[in-house]
C-alpha cells in the first residue's frame, strides 16, 4: 500500500465497513446509543465529512502543534509575564482552566461514543481523530494551569473545579453531561460537533485568544489557538450527519438544534460575557460581548442552519434580548456571590468603564447602575461587609444559574421574573421561559437536583454558610474577592450616597 499514491488508497482506509454475519446489527449499533430512529439505516452510507485526513498526516500536524505551543511556554516561563499581568484578566484566565481543562477530557468520553456507535465507517474514523483531538486539549490545559499553582492557589482548580460541589460546575456538568454523555450519537453529533463547537467555542477560543493578545498573555492566546485549530476538523462530523438527519427527520434535527443552542448560550453569558466586558483590562477590549456574538454566532450559525432548511429556534426573541441583559445580570451575580467562586472577579465598573458599557449596551445605567451605586457607597463607606452575601442564589432547574434575568415589563420597568412549573407535586423555577420550556418537554433535568435543592433537601450540613463552602469545596485562600475594591469605587468618593440599602451578610 505505500507505493500506491494517497488517493488511490485512503478511500479505503477511512471507511471501512463490513456486513455482521453472526451478530445483529441492532446487537452492534443498539438504537439507545446509534440513535437512527427514522432514518433508514442504509441512509448512513451517504455520511461524508469534507475534511479527510490521514494517521501520518494527522500525527506530523499535531507534533508542529504541540512543539509550537510549548516552545512558547517555556520561553515566558523565564520572564516576568505572568507577575505584569492584570488580576481582572488572570481571574478570565482562572475561569478558563477551571471551566474547561476537564470538559475537554468530558468531550473525549463523547468522541470515542461516536467512534463506537457512529453508523458509518468515515464516521467512526473521524471521531477517532477528533478524541485525540480532546484528549491533547484536556492535558495541555491542564499542564499549562498546573503551572501557575505555586504562584496562586486559585489555579489548582484547574483539575479540581469538576471533582467540587460548587454551584458553577454544577451548572456546567449539567449542561455537558447532557449534552456529551447521555445523548446517542446522531443527537451528540448535532449538539456537540454542529452547534457548541462549530459555534460557541469560537466565542471562547478566538474572542479570549484575541483579548489575550491585547492583555499581553501570549501564553494564554497561544494555547486555545492552538487548541481551536483542532476543532476545525473533528467538528465536521456535525455536518453530515446533520444533512441526513434533516432529509428524514427534520422535526427531531430543529430541536436537537434549538435546545443545545440555548444551553449553550446561557453558559456562555455566565463564563464569557464577564470575562470580555468586565476583567479585560478597558484598553485592551477588542469587541463587547455582543458585538463577538453578532458576527461569529448570530450571523454565521443561523445562514449554516438556514442552509440545511432549518428554522431560527422558537425562542429567538428572548435570547436576542438576552445579549443586553443576561451576561451583565450574571456579572453582578458572580461579584455578588463572589467568596462561592474559585477566581477574584473584577467589579469592572469605574466611571471609565460604565461609559463604555452604556455605549455598547444602552440600557445598561437603566438597568444595572442603581444596583452598581449601592455596592459603590457601601465600599466607600468602609462596609465591604455588607456587600457580602448570607443566601445562595435561586437557581434555575435547566440551567442551573442564577434566575437574574432582567426583563422589560410594558410599563417600561425592568424587573427580575420568576418563571414557575408545578411538575409530579413540585414547584420549579426557572430563569427565563425557554428554559421551562426546553424543561417540560425533554423532562431530563426532573432528577437533576440544582445546589438550592440540595441545601432545602438537607443534603448539606450544617446548613449555613461555613456548610454551604465546606460542600461546595471552598476554603478561605481560594475564595474569590475582589481583587482592587479601590480600581472601581475611587471615581465615586465624596459624591452624595444613593443610600446604604445593600443587603447585609458576612461571609467568612
Amino acid at each position: 500500500m505505500a507505493l500506491l499514491k494517497r488517493e488511490e488508497w485512503q478511500g479505503f482506509v477511512r471507511d471501512v465497513d463490513w456486513t455482521p454475519t453472526y451478530a445483529d446489527d441492532e446487537a452492534i449499533y443498539p438504537e439507545w446509543h446509534s440513535g437512527t430512529g427514522k432514518v433508514p439505516r442504509e441512509a448512513w452510507k451517504t455520511w461524508e465529512e469534507s475534511y479527510k485526513v490521514t494517521y501520518p498526516e494527522y500525527v506530523a500536524t499535531q507534533r508542529e502543534k504541540e512543539a509550537s505551543a510549548y516552545a512558547v511556554k517555556a520561553a515566558l516561563q523565564r520572564s516576568n509575564n505572568f507577575e505584569i499581568l492584570d488580576e481582572g484578566w488572570k481571574s478570565a484566565t482562572k475561569m478558563h482552566f477551571g471551566g474547561v481543562a476537564l470538559v475537554e477530557y468530558l468531550a473525549v468520553l463523547g468522541e470515542l461514543k461516536m467512534a463506537r456507535f457512529g453508523l458509518n465507517g468515515a464516521w467512526r474514523n473521524m471521531a477517532t481523530f477528533g478524541q485525540l483531538d480532546e484528549m491533547r486539549h484536556a492535558q495541555i490545559t491542564t499542564f499549562f494551569g498546573h503551572e501557575f499553582i505555586a504562584k496562586d492557589p486559585q489555579y489548582d482548580w484547574t483539575q479540581k473545579t469538576f471533582h467540587t460541589n460548587d454551584w458553577v460546575p454544577i451548572s456546567a456538568r449539567n449542561l455537558f453531561d447532557g449534552m456529551m454523555i447521555a445523548p446517542n450519537v446522531v443527537d451528540l453529533a448535532i449538539e456537540l460537533p454542529f452547534t457548541f463547537e462549530t459555534g460557541f467555542t469560537n466565542l471562547q477560543f478566538v474572542a479570549l485568544s484575541a483579548d489575550a493578545l491585547e492583555s499581553g498573555d501570549v501564553n494564554f492566546a497561544n494555547m486555545i489557538s492552538s487548541i481551536q485549530t483542532d476543532e476545525a476538523r473533528h467538528s465536521q462530523q456535525g455536518g453530515p450527519t446533520m444533512e441526513i438527519l434533516v432529509e428524514h427527520d427534520p422535526v427531531r434535527a430543529q430541536w436537537i438544534i434549538d435546545k443545545s443552542f440555548w444551553g449553550s448560550a446561557r453558559i456562555f453569558s455566565a463564563l464569557t460575557g464577564p470575562a470580555m466586558d468586565y476583567y479585560t483590562p478597558l484598553e485592551h477590549r477588542k469587541q463587547s460581548y455582543r458585538e463577538f456574538m453578532e458576527e461569529w454566532i448570530i450571523d454565521q450559525f443561523i445562514h449554516t442552519i438556514e442552509d440545511y432548511g432549518l428554522k431560527k429556534p422558537w425562542f429567538w426573541d428572548e435570547f436576542m434580548r438576552g445579549l443586553d441583559t443576561w451576561h451583565h445580570g450574571l456579572h453582578m451575580g458572580l461579584w455578588y456571590w463572589r467568596p462561592t467562586l474559585w477566581w477574584r472577579p473584577k467589579a469592572g465598573v469605574s466611571k471609565d468603564e460604565r461609559e463604555w458599557l452604556q455605549e455598547k449596551y444602552p440600557n445598561w445605567e437603566k438597568v444595572f447602575g442603581d444596583k452598581w451605586d449601592v455596592m459603590i457607597d457601601q465600599v466607600n463607606a468602609n462596609n465591604v461587609e455588607a456587600t457580602l452575601p448570607e443566601t445562595l442564589p435561586w437557581l434555575c432547574s435547566t440551567c442551573h444559574l442564577p434566575a437574574c434575568n432582567a426583563t422589560q415589563s410594558r410599563d417600561g420597568k425592568w424587573r427580575i421574573r420568576s418563571w414557575q412549573l408545578d411538575y409530579d407535586g413540585k414547584k420549579y423555577h426557572f430563569c427565563t421561559n425557554a428554559c421551562r420550556q426546553i424543561f417540560w418537554k425533554d423532562r431530563d433535568n426532573v432528577n437533576h437536583e440544582t445546589l438550592i435543592d440540595r441545601f432545602l433537601a438537607g443534603q448539606i450540613q450544617p446548613m449555613d454558610v461555613g456548610g454551604i463552602l465546606n460542600y461546595m469545596g471552598l476554603t478561605p485562600e481560594v475564595m474569590g474577592d475582589d481583587p482592587d475594591y479601590a480600581a472601581w469605587t475611587r471615581d465615586y468618593v465624596g459624591r452624595p450616597t444613593t443610600g446604604l440599602a445593600a443587603p447585609a451578610g458576612k461571609v467568612s
